[in-house]
This record gives C-alpha cells, sequence and structure tokens, in this order.
C-alpha cells in the first residue's frame, strides 16, 4: 500500500485489471516492482487457482530462449535426450510473465507473436500445434515505443501487449511513500526475527 496519489491511482486501476483477462504491459524502471504488480494481477484475478509462470526475456541468449518459451521435443537438438516442457505450456489456465521483453531480439519477438495472436505454438522440434489458455502480462525497463523507432522492437507486438499500460513511477518521483514503504519494510522484519515493534524517527525519515 503506498500513500501518494499515483501509486493509490495505479493500484486501483491493476483492482480492475486484474477482474479482466486483458493482456497487460508494465512499464517502469528496474526495481519499482513490476513483478509484484503482475503477480497481484494474477493472484487477485480470475486466474488466481492456475500457475503463475515468470520468465526474464534478457536473461537467456535466443537459442535458449526459444525452448524455454515453447519447449522441446525429445532430440530436437544434438545433447537433447528429454522431452521439455515450456513456460506457455506451463502457464496454461494461469498467467505468464514476459520479463523485460523488450531485451527479446528481433527473431524471437516475431515466434511470440503467433501465440499472442491466435495462443498456438509448437515445441523446438516438434510438428503438432498446442493450444493454450493463458493471460499474458509483459514488462520493460526500456521505452518500447523508442525501441520501434529505432528497429529493435516490433510494432506488431507493442500493440498486441499494450492493452492495458501501467507506469510504474521510480520511488524518487514519490518520496512521499517512503515512510509508509519503512514501516511495512520493518514490520517484516520484527515479524521474521520476532523482534518488538520498531519506530522510525523524523531525524532517521528527514
Amino acid at each position: 500500500v503506498a500513500a501518494s496519489s499515483e501509486m493509490q491511482q495505479i493500484m486501483t486501476l491493476i483492482q480492475q485489471v486484474a477482474q479482466n483477462d486483458s493482456t497487460v504491459l508494465i512499464e517502469g524502471e528496474s526495481g519499482t516492482g513490476k513483478e509484484l504488480m503482475a503477480k497481484y494481477i494474477h493472484h487477485t484475478g480470475q486466474r488466481a487457482g492456475g500457475p503463475f509462470v515468470a520468465i526474464n526475456c534478457g536473461a537467456l541468449p535466443e537459442n535458449l530462449l526459444e525452448s524455454e518459451l515453447f519447449g522441446q521435443e525429445k532430440g530436437a537438438f544434438a545433447e537433447s535426450s528429454m522431452k521439455k516442457i515450456g513456460k506457455f505450456e506451463l502457464a496454461n489456465k494461469g498467467t505468464i510473465f514476459l520479463d523485460e521483453i523488450g531485451d527479446m531480439s528481433l527473431k524471437s519477438q516475431s515466434k511470440i507473436l503467433r501465440v499472442l495472436q491466435e495462443h498456438q505454438f509448437q515445441r523446438v522440434g516438434g510438428s503438432r500445434t498446442l493450444s493454450i489458455d493463458v493471460r499474458v502480462i509483459a514488462s520493460s525497463n526500456k521505452d518500447l515505443e523508442k525501441e520501434i523507432e529505432k528497429g529493435t522492437f516490433r510494432e506488431d507486438i507493442y500493440y498486441r501487449l499494450n492493452v492495458i499500460p501501467i507506469e510504474v513511477p521510480p520511488l524518487r518521483n514519490r518520496v512521499e511513500d517512503i515512510p509508509q514503504l519503512m514501516e511495512i519494510f520493518f514490520d517484516e522484519c520484527d515479524k521474521q526475527n520476532r523482534s518488538k515493534k520498531k519506530v522510525v524517527t523524523q531525524n532517521v525519515l528527514d
């Protein structure tokens, strides 16, 4: 819970978003809590009983990202001796969170587009088309409209993802939230350490 009116507006928006199944794009700098918001949307929404599956699209090289997202059949690569279930399949009936989608290559973006349009895909090395029922929430710490201008992000995917945009401001732009956040963090620390409740003095806040 945050004190600033801007964060209250964002929380009101994500509470509304949680009650429908639209695709959501959360933009904001690293560390602004984009994944926490995605989890909140999932766990308070219609898909709360299903899985929440997250993948950092910028943390894996392109050749591994495809098999992570879509899975692979046995023998798809020389070194693959087992069938692998991908993140989209694991998220069926739930939510997949595509974190830092702005770091994904254009080739990988084109393969994501079919899933967004048709909710279908094939495992790497497979020929069978699989259908899924999954909500997509994506995030980026980059300005995707600028990435489109630079030619590093596909415009068609952007509009597929940007059905409901949420812009998360950094803490330096909402310093009025700091006292309440500190209180929350101290309460969590006290519970973990079974210690007495701590009080933050005004000097510390200043």
